[in-house]
C-alpha cells in the first residue's frame, strides 16, 4: 500500500474542487491510500503526511504566487526541512486562478522549488498540451498547456459547483493517477 497526501489551500472553493479531482485520480490506482488535507488541518494530519510516499501541493494563484495562507504553511515547515523529514518523497503540484494564464506557472515553479528545498523528487504532469491546434478543444486534457503541474481556470463570477471546467478537473485527476502510479514504482 502506498500513501499520497494532498495538501492544499482554497480561498473560494475552486482549489478544493481541483484537490478533490486529484484525490479521485490517485484513488483509482490500486493499493493507494489518499489523504486530502486542507493546510489549516496540517498539524492534525502531520503523521499521515510524514508517512506518505508522495505529497501533492495545491494553492490558488493570487497575485502571481501561492496564496498567503499557503506561503505561511510553507514557512512553517522549516523544522521538517531542517530535519530532512520529506527527503526523497515524491512531490507534485496544482493551481487555479480566474484567468487563462493568471501567472499560474509562477505558482507551480514556487511549489517545485519548495519541494526541491525539502529534497523531494518532482513529478510533472506528463501530458502534451491540449487545445493548441485546429482539431483541439477546450475539452482537451491539459487545455492550458502546462508541463510542470496541473493548471485550472475558474471563472471569478462562478462558484466551485460550476467551475473549473470538467477538462481541468480531468487533468487534475490525471496528475493524481500519475503521482500514485509513480509512488507505486518509487516504493519498490
Amino acid at each position: 500500500m502506498s500513501s499520497i497526501a494532498i495538501l492544499y489551500h482554497s480561498g473560494y472553493g475552486h482549489t478544493a474542487a481541483v484537490a478533490k479531482a486529484v484525490a479521485e485520480g490517485a484513488a483509482q490506482v490500486a493499493d493507494t491510500q489518499v489523504h486530502l488535507v486542507p493546510i489549516e488541518e496540517f498539524e492534525a494530519h502531520q503523521p499521515q503526511i510524514d508517512a506518505a510516499q508522495a505529497i501533492i501541493f495545491g494553492s490558488p494563484t493570487y497575485m502571481g504566487a501561492v496564496s498567503g495562507p499557503f506561503k505561511t504553511f510553507m514557512d512553517a515547515t522549516a523544522k521538517i526541512w531542517y530535519g530532512r523529514g520529506w527527503q526523497d518523497k515524491l512531490a507534485a503540484g496544482f493551481t487555479v486562478s480566474a484567468s487563462q494564464s493568471g501567472d499560474k506557472l509562477a505558482t507551480l515553479q514556487q511549489l517545485s522549488v519548495f519541494a526541491a528545498q525539502h529534497g523531494m523528487v518532482w513529478v510533472s504532469l506528463g501530458l502534451l498540451p491540449g487545445n493548441n491546434n485546429s482539431k483541439g478543444s477546450v475539452n482537451d486534457l491539459n487545455r492550458l498547456g502546462s508541463f510542470l503541474g496541473a493548471m485550472a481556470q475558474a471563472n471569478a463570477d462562478e462558484g466551485a459547483e460550476a467551475t473549473p471546467p470538467q477538462s481541468d478537473r480531468d487533468t487534475a485527476a490525471h496528475l493524481g493517477r500519475r503521482v500514485a502510479e509513480a509512488a507505486q514504482r518509487w516504493k519498490r
